[in-house]
């Protein structure tokens, strides 16, 4: 999510409302959450509401009033202080209000599966669900039609992974499809496996290996990656026998390439040159 200078310093001041917000013991992340996300669901829909929300001329307290009478007494209160500070701010465009508020409702989400002790799960349960889609393209392509209507979409999801994956996984998977523009649902779920891993303050590793890895040789490549990069890092390993042997290992912009293949094909550049 790329945002300009006025929706990063709004996106900030919306994040510390959210931590005062669920700091409050009587406060449902998971339900702060999943409201949020609604709201950008309908933003998403009545573009002359979006605009309304972001009008930079009008006053912070005319759109919070806005606000205000639109959702009160249909969200809980946690969400309506949120969504506060989400129209009280100056945003750079409309979109960038949208896809700010869907930030900070995923980040409630991802706060409900700290506070159960299940951040882990969600973002393994993340990883593969991105693997399925990138396994399947006919998959892929349903989800990311874009004449597909948003109920069918979620139908789908909950018919592929309801009772399979935590709720906060299966609620955020549901958002990066209805949302998702083209097939870009693989690096919206990438993305999300990136945030859940942040909040452990790791990096993300993605790794293809030619056969199943032990977990000694798991927990070696692990310790590896932490040293090379000098912070704690996250696997997320994949079996691909086509590699021939060997590994591919993708750490952000940056892929490296120990596998058989890699090294063929690396072998026939060279030779192309010479």
């Amino acid at each position: 999510m790329t945002l300009h200078a006025a929706s990063r310093e709004a996106l900030s001041l919306v994040e510390e409302r959210l931590g005062e917000v669920l700091a409050d013991a009587g406060a449902d992340a998971a339900t702060v959450g999943d409201e949020l996300l609604s709201v950008v669901d309908l933003l998403d829909r009545e573009i002359g509401l979006r605009r309304a929300v972001s009008d930079a001329s009008a006053t912070p307290e005319a759109r919070t009033a806005l606000v205000r009478r639109l959702f009160d007494g249909k969200l809980s209160e946690p969400a309506l202080k949120v969504l506060d500070a989400v129209a009280g701010s100056r945003w750079s465009s409309p979109r960038e209000l949208t896809d700010g508020l869907e930030s900070v409702g995923r980040s409630a989400l991802l706060t409900a599966a700290e506070k159960t002790g299940n951040v882990d799960t969600v973002e393994s349960q993340l990883f593969q669900v991105a693997r399925i889609v990138a396994n399947h393209p006919e998959l892929e392509t349903a989800l990311a039609d874009l004449t597909g209507s948003a109920e069918a979409k979620r139908t789908l999801v909950r018919g592929l992974f309801a009772d399979k994956v935590d709720v906060v996984t299966e609620t955020l998977v549901e958002q990066v499809v209805r949302r998702a523009k083209g097939r870009g649902i693989g690096v919206g779920l990438d993305k999300l496996v990136e945030l859940a891993a942040q909040r452990r303050q790791r990096s993300v590793a993605y790794v293809t290996s030619a056969s199943a890895l032990s977990d000694e040789q798991t927990a070696q490549l692990g310790e590896k990656l932490d040293a090379l990069y000098g912070r704690p890092i996250a696997l997320h390993v994949e079996v691909d026998p086509r590699l021939g042997g060997g590994l591919v290992v993708r750490v952000g912009d940056e892929v490296i390439d120990g596998s058989t293949a890699g090294q063929l094909a690396a072998l026939r550049r060279r030779l192309a040159r010479a």
